[in-house]
């Protein structure tokens, strides 16, 4: 009879920052993290409307994927939570929304077309799916 003991584990090679020593720079780090996140959702808001000749060319929203997973990827140096190392996602909708919302002049940032749409689906779904991929892997 074949048991589980029996069968050859499968090792997943994992490339993890190394952990930070110090709480202070942990700290700093999570801020700049933080930061980081609320200022590259601005750039790729500020370029989301972005046409090459009379075509729609949201170059922009297929970046923020790679952005946001570099910024969870980063996170996980500082802590092992699943919840914490998401925080920086959570910064990034909480300012998509805000600038979704209209402003005290009546003006709105992001407009209700499949740019907005492509942009919130590539910054939330791909580090969802890393951090899925990140939570059920075989250690």
């Amino acid at each position: 009879m074949v048991t589980d003991r029996d069968q050859p584990t499968a090792v997943l090679w994992s490339a993890r920052l190394p952990r930070v020593a110090d709480p202070l720079i942990a700290g700093l780090i999570v801020v700049l993290l933080l930061a980081d996140a609320l200022i590259t959702l601005a750039v790729e808001v500020l370029f989301l409307p972005l046409y090459i000749g009379s075509l729609a060319f949201p170059v922009v929203a297929l970046f923020a994927a790679p952005i946001n997973i570099a910024l969870v990827y980063g996170m996980e140096s500082v802590t092992d939570r699943i919840g914490f190392t998401f925080a920086p996602i959570v910064v990034w909708v909480f300012g998509f929304l805000v600038c979704a919302s209209r402003g005290p002049g009546g003006d709105i940032m992001l407009g209700s077309d499949g740019r907005t749409l492509l942009l919130f689906a590539c910054g939330v779904l791909a580090p969802a799916g890393y951090m899925y991929y990140r939570a059920n892997v075989i250690r």
